[in-house]
């Protein structure tokens, strides 16, 4: 049986989920609304079972540099180490690849579906990747906490801080050729995509601190009833109705551009600067 994606989640990635992993404080309460609406998705995934999660996400800068910041970078790699943004590096175990199902997507996507990729055998991933994973895949298995993660993954990397970025359009095109690459890989593989961003927030300027609740949940019903329709949105109409750091969120249509069937979880949570979205969709 050739590989198959069996579900795709689109949530929200803030540094300060990382911290609050780390000091254990997720039942606070200004977190646990938001830790508590993934109970049910971590017994989804347990159900599903998949091998490999494919994780869009955006570098801050952190292994990226503005002088050299590709549009869309593949790791092709057997592991990954945990990044550094500037507090030391964080207490997880090291990501383990899934190198040939990676070297078989950078082909399909380049020959076959002309997507010009940069291709990574060293990637340091950091919260924009960390965050995600963390909150759907509990890493602290059996009495080692280090016993490492549930699931290999493969991280995809998306310019959404330097202009000129890929519209969403593409991101979508992009989500659309991974479904096509991983079901025409032969081994017997079941892949969660999973698109990553904040949802309305702005962190700098005059309108530092804006978020815009009724737009993020439009873009949830827009991306569960008509993704191919929501593709069509522009950079500016993004910035302006949600704030400049919510273009993040074109990489949700990379996910469900790979990811179809009907959705699972639904959960919204705005307690600071950052709309904190979560949905699931099951193939």
């Amino acid at each position: 049986m050739p590989s198959r994606i069996v579900g795709g989640i689109g949530l929200s990635h803030v540094p300060s989920v990382g911290a609050v992993v780390d000091r254990n404080r997720s039942q606070e309460p200004a977190w646990k609304p938001l830790f508590d609406a993934y109970i049910p998705v971590r017994e989804w995934l347990a159900q599903l079972k998949p091998d490999v999660a494919i994780v869009v996400y955006n570098d801050h800068a952190a292994d990226f540099g503005f002088e050299k910041y590709p549009t869309f970078a593949l790791g092709v790699a057997e592991r990954y180490a945990i990044g550094d943004e500037g507090f030391g590096t964080r207490p997880l175990p090291e990501v383990q690849g899934e190198l040939d199902l990676s070297i078989h997507l950078s082909e399909a996507l380049v020959y076959e579906h002309e997507f010009d990729l940069t291709l990574c055998q060293e990637i340091a991933v950091e919260h924009g990747f960390l965050v995600p994973m963390n909150l759907c895949f509990p890493h602290g298995q059996g009495k080692d906490e280090m016993s490492g993660w549930p699931v290999r993954a493969i991280p995809l990397q998306v310019n959404v801080i330097q202009h000129p970025l890929p519209t969403a359009r593409r991101c979508y095109k992009l989500g659309q050729a991974i479904r096509e690459a991983v079901s025409s890989y032969p081994q017997d593989l079941k892949v969660v995509v999973m698109g990553t961003g904040g949802m309305s927030h702005q962190l700098q300027g005059r309108r530092f601190g804006y978020m815009n609740e009724k737009f993020d949940h439009w873009f949830l019903d827009q991306l569960e009833s008509d993704p191919a329709g929501l593709a069509g949105i522009t950079h500016r109409e993004i910035m302006e109705q949600a704030g400049a750091e919510a273009v993040e969120l074109i990489m949700w249509l990379t996910m469900r551009g790979a990811a179809r069937g009907k959705r699972i979880h639904r959960h919204y949570y705005a307690p600071m600067t950052t709309g904190m979205g979560l949905i699931t969709f099951e193939d």
